[in-house]
Order: structure tokens, then C-alpha cells, then sequence
């Protein structure tokens, strides 16, 4: 009998029509068209599981799943094989065949996500799907020096949804910059945050946070309040899903 092999895949989608990555009952999500595509194409049940789940509207560039299978189908094949079974918002970028202790939701290390942000007066139509078009000035220089609040191991209870019982809201964010003139485009603002995990909506919080410091509400110095209220009212708005996608995972 064909030994199991466990394989790694790195997958990008546009989460716009998806009710998030998560399985649920009677709803599209990106997890579910993943298995029904494995499925299909290695003619046995498969489950792919997620590094991490993103929220419905989420997008991502580096999310990554992990199969188990004894079907003997080339590593190099997989990914084409698998994207003719998938939507065309959903591709399998990469995949590797990984040791059989690697979990890909415990031997996570990092993640990056990118929030942007478009100032235009006028949405930009081809982009809209992947930004939060937000008309008007931002004081960038100020968001930049209120990122920075973010950096280190902090409790971000503040920029927390929801909390699941006994759940840490401590975090670790190694990196939070705010980017301007984006891809060449003065009215693109991007905020890049990497950290070893995050709480819910706790980007989307954060980029609400920073926008409304941007806007002027508060000065860059509150950020420091904001953190120590350990409270979800004291923070800003949620910002769009949208406008959020999740760039790479890393792992031991």
C-alpha cells in the first residue's frame, strides 16, 4: 500500500465572495472549495487544513494548507492539477511534500498581513476589491509614529472582537509600518504588521485605529492609552475586510 505523504500548499485567493476560509454548513469558503477540489482530483476524502483562518471578505497571498494523501501524483503536478478544479478566485500557488511531524497551525513562527488604504478622491475601480477607499487627507507621518506604539509583546485585548475563555490577549508584533506612494500610487497607504499570531479583528482594528489617528482624532501618543484600557470601546472603528489580506506564513 502507497505510503501517506503529507503536503505543504500555498494558496492565494480574492475572499470577496467567500464567507471566510473556515468549512461551515450551507456556506461558501475558500477551506471547503479546497476540499472539494482535493477531492475530486485524488478521488478520495481530503481535508485541507489551514495555517489560519481569515474572515469572510479576507484575502490572502501566502495562506497556506496541508493535505494528506498516499495518491502518488506529482509534486510538480499538484498545484496546476489542483487550479483546474478551483474557481478562478482561488489558486494553489506552490506545493512541498513535508516531514510527517510538521503542523502547519503549531510550527508556526510568523505572519504577515497588509492593510491598504486608497485616498483618492476617485475609487479605483480596478482595486476596489482589494483596498478601503477612503477619500480624503491622512497625516501619514502620525500613523507612522503611532505604529511603532505596536511594536513588541503588548496586550492587545483593546483590538480584540472577541476573546475565547481563558485566551491570552497577549501578542507579539515584530513589525508595524505605514507605507506611502504604494506601487508607484501617492494616494495608496499601506500598513504592514508581522507577528507571531493575532487575535480577532485585531489587524482590522489596528489599520481602524491608525486611520482615525491619520484623520487627526487622536494624537500618536494615546496609543499607549488605548493599549492599557484592555477595552475594545477605548480603540477605533474596524476597518473593511476588504482591505486586509494576509501576505505569508513562516514555520520552524
Amino acid at each position: 500500500m502507497p505510503a501517506r505523504r503529507k503536503i505543504k500548499l500555498v494558496i492565494a485567493y480574492d475572499g470577496t465572495d467567500y464567507h471566510g476560509w473556515q468549512i461551515q454548513p450551507g456556506l461558501k469558503t475558500v477551506q471547503g472549495m479546497l476540499c472539494e477540489a482535493a477531492t475530486s482530483l485524488l478521488r478520495h476524502p481530503t481535508h485541507v487544513q489551514g495555517a489560519g483562518r481569515t474572515d469572510a471578505g479576507v484575502h490572502a497571498r501566502g495562506q497556506v494548507g496541508l493535505i494528506e494523501t498516499a495518491h502518488p501524483i506529482a509534486i510538480d503536478l499538484l498545484p496546476l492539477a489542483l487550479n483546474d478544479c478551483l474557481p478562478q478566485d482561488i489558486a494553489v500557488l506552490n506545493a512541498q511534500e513535508v516531514g510527517p511531524d510538521f503542523d502547519v497551525m503549531a510550527d508556526v513562527l510568523r505572519k504577515a498581513y497588509r492593510y491598504t488604504i486608497h485616498t483618492g478622491r476617485l475609487r479605483p475601480v480596478h482595486r476596489i476589491r482589494f483596498c478601503w477607499h477612503f477619500p480624503g487627507r491622512l497625516e501619514v507621518e502620525a500613523m507612522r509614529a503611532a505604529s511603532q506604539y505596536f511594536v513588541g509583546s503588548h496586550d492587545f485585548r483593546s483590538f480584540a472582537a472577541a476573546v475565547e475563555e481563558g485566551e491570552s490577549t497577549v501578542r507579539t508584533l515584530f513589525r508595524c509600518d505605514v507605507a506611502q506612494n504604494c506601487d508607484g500610487d501617492p494616494d495608496t497607504i499601506a500598513i504592514d504588521v508581522e507577528g507571531s499570531g493575532f487575535l480577532h479583528h485585531m489587524v482590522r482594528i489596528l489599520a481602524g485605529t491608525l486611520i482615525d489617528i491619520g484623520r487627526g482624532h487622536w494624537p500618536p501618543e494615546h496609543v499607549p492609552v488605548i493599549l492599557a484600557a484592555r477595552n475594545r470601546k477605548a480603540a477605533g472603528h474596524l476597518a473593511p475586510a476588504g482591505g486586509l489580506c494576509l501576505e505569508w506564513i513562516r514555520f520552524r
